[in-house]
C-alpha cells in the first residue's frame, strides 16, 4: 500500500512550527486551568504542603503539557497509520500486566517501569478509539450500518475489556465500553441496535453479578443503601455526602475542609477529590470545574463536526464523549448516585497514568483541528 494511497494528495500544508503557532492556545490554557485545580486540590488534602503530591502532579503536569504540544503538531495522517499498532501494544501491556504486574488495593493494574508505575488500562482507551476510528473511516456509511461490520469492532472492544476486567478493574472496563459504544454510534448504527443491546445487559446482569468479587458486590450494594453499614462499606459514601453537604454554596474556604482535613474522608487525593473541592469551594467552585470541563468538552466535539475525513471525526468526537464519561462517572460516584468503581477526575485527581492520556488525548483533538481539512484515504478504499 503506497504512502499516496493512504494519505490522499499532498498540499502545501503548514510545518510543524507554524501548526505549533496555529494551535488553540486558548484550550491548552483551559486544559492547563483544570490541571492547575488538581494542584490546589492536592496541596490542601495534604494539609498545606506541596510534599507528597502535589508537587508531583506540578511536575506531571509540565511533562504532560509538552507531550501534548508535541501530539498536538504531529500529523493526523500518522496517527491514522499508527493506530492499529497503538492497539496491539496496549493489548500486550495489558498481557504483561496479568503476568508481571505491580498488585495493590485488591487488583493487579500497574506496571514497573522504572521512573513511573505506569496503568497500560488508561493508555488502552486512547488505543481503542484510535483504533476503532481508523476501521469506520475506512468504510462507507452504508457498510457501517450493517450489523455483519460489528464482528471487528466488537474483537477490538472485547480483547482489552476482558484483560482489563480480570486485573480486576471494571471502572476502566466500563469506560472502555462506553467509548467503543460512542464510537460505533457515531459510525452510523441503527438505534434499534443499541436498545437491543441494552435490554440483553440487563438479561446478562445475573451472569456479570456471579463474576464479580466480594468488595465489588458490596460496592454496588453500599450504592443501594450507603446507611445500611455507615462506618463500614457505607462509610465513604456517607462522608462524602456529609462533606459535599456541608460546603454550601461558596464552601468553607481554601485549606478549610473539616472532613478532608480531619481524615474522615478516604480516598482524598484520587476518587473523592472533587468531594474536597466542594466542601472548600461550594456549589460555586463545582459549578466553574464543570464549566471548564464543558468547554473542553464542546471544544472536541466541535472540532469532530467540523473535520473533513471520517478518521478525525471519530477520533475527536470518541476523546471527546470519554472525557464526559470520567466526569459524569467520577461526580455520580461522589454523590452516592453511582457505585463507587475507582473512576479519577481528569487532570485532577492524583496519578501519572491518567495525566499522560489526557495529555494523549487532548493532543489528539488538537492534531485533528489543525488537520480538519486534509484529505485522508476515500472511505471504502479497502484499508483496514
Amino acid at each position: 500500500m503506497g504512502s499516496a494511497r493512504m494519505f490522499g494528495p499532498r498540499r502545501a500544508e503548514k510545518n510543524a512550527f507554524q501548526r505549533l503557532l496555529s494551535l488553540n492556545w486558548g484550550m491548552i490554557l483551559v486544559t492547563l486551568l483544570i490541571g492547575s485545580v488538581g494542584v490546589a486540590m492536592l496541596y490542601s488534602v495534604a494539609g498545606g504542603a506541596w510534599d507528597p503530591w502535589a508537587s508531583r502532579h506540578s511536575m506531571r503536569l509540565g511533562v504532560a503539557f509538552i507531550i501534548m504540544l508535541i501530539v498536538g503538531v504531529m500529523d493526523i495522517r500518522y496517527w491514522m497509520a499508527l493506530s492499529y499498532p497503538a492497539w496491539g501494544v496496549g493489548v500486550l501491556l495489558l498481557v504483561a500486566v496479568e503476568l508481571v504486574g505491580d498488585f495493590g488495593k485488591n487488583s493487579q493494574r500497574w506496571l514497573d517501569i522504572g521512573f513511573m508505575r505506569l496503568q497500560p488500562s488508561e493508555l488502552m482507551k486512547i488505543a481503542l478509539i484510535m483504533a476503532l476510528a481508523r476501521f469506520y473511516h475506512a468504510r462507507p456509511f452504508h457498510q457501517s450500518r450493517k450489523i455483519t461490520t460489528l464482528f471487528t469492532p466488537l474483537i477490538l472492544i472485547a480483547i482489552p475489556v476482558l484483560l482489563v476486567v480480570r486485573q480486576p478493574d471494571f471502572g476502566t472496563g466500563i469506560t472502555l465500553v462506553a467509548g467503543g459504544v460512542a464510537i460505533i454510534f457515531l459510525a452510523g448504527l441503527p438505534t434499534w441496535f443499541f436498545i437491543a443491546a441494552g435490554v440483553s445487559v440487563v438479561a446478562a446482569s445475573p451472569i456479570v453479578w456471579s463474576l464479580m468479587k466480594e468488595y465489588q458486590k458490596g460496592r454496588v450494594l453500599t450504592f443501594l443503601n450507603p446507611e445500611s453499614d455507615p462506618t463500614g462499606a457505607g462509610y465513604q459514601i456517607t462522608q462524602s455526602k456529609i462533606a459535599l453537604g456541608s460546603g454550601g454554596m461558596t464552601g468553607k474556604g481554601f485549606l478549610e475542609g473539616t472532613q478532608s482535613h480531619l481524615n474522615f474522608l478516604p480516598e482524598m487525593k484520587t476518587d473523592f477529590i472533587f468531594t474536597v473541592l466542594v466542601e472548600e469551594f461550594g456549589l460555586l467552585g463545582a459549578v466553574a470545574v464543570l464549566l471548564l470541563y464543558t468547554i473542553v468538552l464542546t471544544y472536541g466535539l466541535l472540532v469532530g463536526i467540523g473535520c473533513r475525513n471520517q478518521f478525525g471525526r471519530l477520533l475527536a468526537a470518541g476523546l471527546s464523549m470519554t472525557l464526559f464519561y470520567y466526569v459524569f462517572i467520577n461526580i455520580g460516584m461522589v454523590m452516592g448516585m453511582m457505585p463507587v468503581v475507582g473512576v479519577p477526575l481528569p487532570l485532577i485527581s492524583y496519578g501519572g497514568s491518567a495525566i499522560l492520556t489526557w495529555a494523549i488525548a487532548f493532543g489528539l483533538i488538537l492534531s485533528v483541528a489543525s488537520h480538519r481539512h486534509v484529505s485522508l484515504a476515500p472511505r471504502g478504499s479497502g484499508i483496514i
